[in-house]
């Protein structure tokens, strides 16, 4: 697995810096600093509340940050927000699809919305770069919930986005499925430069796919860094057992004077 200093060398694609938020008096998200490269995989993770919704939310536009700065492939939010948008990808495996459509057809009108003249051979690559040009003609009614988290992600890179956004892509799949999803964003990344943001609880699946995660708990960025990096500084053999001991409401392990030495 790559470091995550290497990634860092790549031009940054989304930047923020300082963001606030704040409900009811209660600061959802409390100074977060977030940048990713191009051609980078990072996950933002925290157990429920620690602002990486939120975080998420602020990225993609939908709500407004108290304080801070948000910048995405040079174009700051929110004033220029729709031209950043149009360089963000976003699914999540909980977004419906078309019943009445071929998965084609379906891909074809939105990649038509995305500004896409002859979307035909945009669709095919999706289709092959994820393994289910099989399903090109299946009806969306007749996918399973895997193959519509696949079809979904597929849509969200029509486009060729430079930042891709999702939101538990591999929740609820079967080992196939999944690695047939982290293959394919694999290779979108290698190949396109595309920059990667996952959210997800299932550490596992992030240990295989991001090459770099950002903990995030009562607001605040409390590690950053590769998985066996940020395992380590909690003293955890793995990114489950960090994200049990933040949700326990646990710190990051400081080592002792000697460790150090």
């Amino acid at each position: 697995m790559s470091g995550a200093t290497e990634p860092r060398l790549r031009a940054p694609v989304f930047e923020a810096r300082g963001l606030v938020k704040e409900y009811k008096r209660v600061r959802a998200v409390d100074g977060i600093d977030l940048t990713v490269a191009a051609g980078e995989r990072v996950a933002l993770l925290g157990p429920n509340g620690a602002g990486k919704t939120t975080t998420l939310l602020m990225l993609l536009g939908v709500i407004t940050p108290d304080a801070g700065e948000i910048e995405i492939v040079g174009r700051h939010l929110p004033k220029e927000r729709s031209a950043a948008m149009e360089q963000v990808g976003f699914a999540a495996g909980y977004l419906p699809l078309p019943e009445r459509l071929r998965v084609r057809e379906f891909l074809e009108l939105f990649g038509r919305l995305y500004g896409l003249r002859h979307p035909a051979p945009a669709v095919e690559q999706g289709l092959e770069r994820f393994a289910i040009t099989h399903l090109a003609s299946a009806m969306g009614n007749e996918l399973s919930s895997g193959q519509r988290t696949l079809v979904g992600i597929i849509k969200a890179t029509l486009n060729r986005p430079r930042l891709l956004v999702l939101d538990e892509p591999t929740a609820s799949l079967d080992p196939n499925v999944a690695r047939r999803v982290r293959a394919g964003l694999e290779r979108l990344c290698a190949e396109e430069g595309t920059a990667l943001l996952v959210t997800s609880h299932n550490m596992v699946e992030v240990e295989r796919l991001c090459e770099r995660v950002v903990f995030v708990s009562a607001g605040k960025v409390v590690a950053d860094g590769t998985p066996e990096a940020v395992a380590a500084r909690f003293g955890r053999d793995d990114l489950e057992g960090v994200f049990l001991h933040l949700a326990d409401g646990g710190v990051a392990h400081e080592p002792d004077q000697e460790q150090v030495s």
